[in-house]
């Protein structure tokens, strides 16, 4: 848990009371948590303070989480992020290159599991 300290997660999700569950696990947990509930406030924290990963919904206002993923890829000091997306969609996703994909509803436990592996692994997993 020392390490999980150390690191940020953003949470990116337009659900408040998804937002809150997520939030509370992963500060349980042991992770800083900084939040936005859509994308234009995702792009702006992610310039200012890039977290360590990004929770990310896919279904946002003003800016679709495809396009925040697609912002955080474009640039050096982003695109080395690992993006976990969390969706309730059943759309195929094998072509979105993320560290971890998880599909709605997330239990907490899995969700702390989750963003654990793939802040260590990187590599791309679904859930």
């Amino acid at each position: 848990m020392r390490e999980a300290v150390r690191r940020t997660v953003l949470i990116v999700e337009d659900d408040d009371d998804l937002r809150r569950l997520f939030r509370t696990a992963l500060t349980i947990a042991g992770y800083a948590v900084e939040e936005a509930a859509d994308g234009a406030a995702a792009i702006y924290r992610l310039h200012t303070n890039p977290p360590s990963l990004v929770l990310l919904d896919l279904d946002l206002p003003t800016v679709s989480g495809f396009i925040v993923h697609q912002e955080i890829a474009a640039h050096a000091h982003t695109r080395d992020i690992p993006v976990v997306i969390i969706t309730g969609s059943t759309l195929n996703l094998d072509h979105v290159d993320v560290a971890c994909v998880l599909r709605k509803p997330v239990d907490p436990e899995k969700l702390v599991t989750t963003v654990r592996q793939c802040l260590q692994a990187g590599t791309g997993t679904v859930y």
